[in-house]
């Protein structure tokens, strides 16, 4: 089976991680012999923009043209601008941008399906390109689509609905947005969560608490952009440090927030109980979830949450926010607890539940490990999306 992959999120060179869920689905669907190509739209923008931005700059280093893992990539550009202007318009752009590179690929690549892992641009991009080769569109929704895009203008909202009509089948990364796109748009797509690779999971005696011994440690594994709800753990650790004086927050990730943060630390009088680690190795940040005691990651705009996903498969108890991707796959007080998005309060509840019942909370953690190692893997996130893969086949074969 043969799949081209769509999708403007994908790793490259200034940004690894981002869409890396797509990178490491693309992976196992390989390794469980689905054959892979990814066209990942750079975006680009009309002279002087590219040169006054810093991020628009970084988008024109993009190669054209890379082996991650083995899975060839293809970056080709396409018209956009800042600030999502014309955006209901994208996925017209991003298909010019990309038609006379797939009509190259399409010689010696006769794909099956066509799998776009986001509505807007990315699935109506490849609208077009299904109606071009006759092919099946997947589409993969996500957080944004429905939290952002869908709400940027009508014409937005009616793309989107239009894209989701003509899609053969859709998918959904949790089952608070198959609710959403149901209550919004009418669709119930199928709930496929992201995973983790049990190898991944740090096995082992950890340094992490000797290096911070006497110390009970909160972590944060994240960019650091404001939707992650860094600043409101940072509020909540204030409220709490005179209860819990030996309170480490460490936090891993880099990105544009890191600034306002570091000064959040210091204007809150918090050096001695924050540690920025910066950006670090999987390996090694999956080490640091081994050594915490509690995940804390109180974003309000979520998809999926891999990384709530991996700290619990190291049996740790996560705080997630209630209407987000996490939200149905914990169980709030039993696999983990659900807060009130952007609410400090509730929080600092939640906190202070989990660390003056430490045995409870280990419990919520062996109950959350349990979970994710029945459901949440990559092996079976392929399964499950080869079995949409082939039962659209078998439906266009008819």
């Amino acid at each position: 089976m043969k799949i081209l992959h769509i999708s403007h999120l994908y790793p490259r060179p200034y940004d690894p991680l981002l869409g890396i869920a797509m990178h490491e689905q693309i992976k196992t669907l390989e390794k469980q012999g689905c054959i892979n190509k990814v066209i990942s739209p750079s975006a680009w923008a009309p002279f002087p923009i590219k040169h006054l931005s810093p991020k628009w700059k970084a988008y024109s280093k993009v190669p054209t043209h890379a082996y991650l893992d083995d899975i060839e990539v293809y970056y080709p550009r396409y018209i956009s601008f800042p600030k999502a202007l014309l955006f209901a318009s994208s996925g017209n752009r991003m298909y010019h941008g990309i038609r006379g590179l797939i009509q190259k690929i399409a010689r010696d690549f006769q794909f099956d399906l066509i799998h776009a892992h986001m509505a807007l641009p990315d699935g109506y991009a490849g609208m077009l390109v299904s109606k071009q080769y006759q092919k099946p569109l997947i589409i993969t929704f996500q957080a944004t689509d429905i939290d952002i895009t869908a709400n940027r203008s009508d014409e937005c909202f009616d793309t989107i609905k239009k894209v989701l009509s003509y899609a053969n089948n859709i998918i959904s990364p949790s089952p608070r947005l198959t609710r959403t796109v149901k209550a919004k748009f009418g669709f119930e797509p199928a709930v496929i969560g992201y995973g983790i690779y049990i190898s991944d999971i740090f096995v082992g005696a950890t340094e992490i608490p000797k290096r911070h011994e006497g110390k009970r440690l909160l972590l944060s594994v994240s960019r650091l952009i404001s939707t992650k709800g860094i600043d409101l753990n940072l509020l909540a650790i204030k409220k709490l440090i005179n209860k819990y004086e030996n309170l480490l927050y460490l936090v891993i990730g880099d990105g544009p927030e890191r600034n306002a943060l570091e000064r959040l630390v210091s204007s809150l009088n918090l050096n001695t109980h924050v540690k920025f680690i910066g950006q670090v190795s999987h390996s090694k940040a999956m080490e640091y979830m081994a050594g915490c005691e509690i995940f804390t990651m109180p974003s309000w705009q979520e998809t999926f949450g891999l990384v709530y996903i991996e700290a619990m498969a190291h049996a740790k108890p996560i705080i997630g926010v209630r209407g987000q991707g996490v939200d149905g796959i914990v169980e709030h007080g039993k696999t983990g607890m659900l807060v009130k998005p952007r609410d400090v309060d509730s929080l600092v509840e939640a906190l202070d539940f989990l660390l003056s019942h430490p045995e409870e909370a280990k419990a919520m953690g062996e109950r959350g490990r349990k979970l994710v190692l029945e459901n949440y893997t990559w092996e079976k996130n392929a399964e499950k999306t080869i079995a949409v893969y082939e039962e659209v086949l078998r439906s266009a074969s008819r």
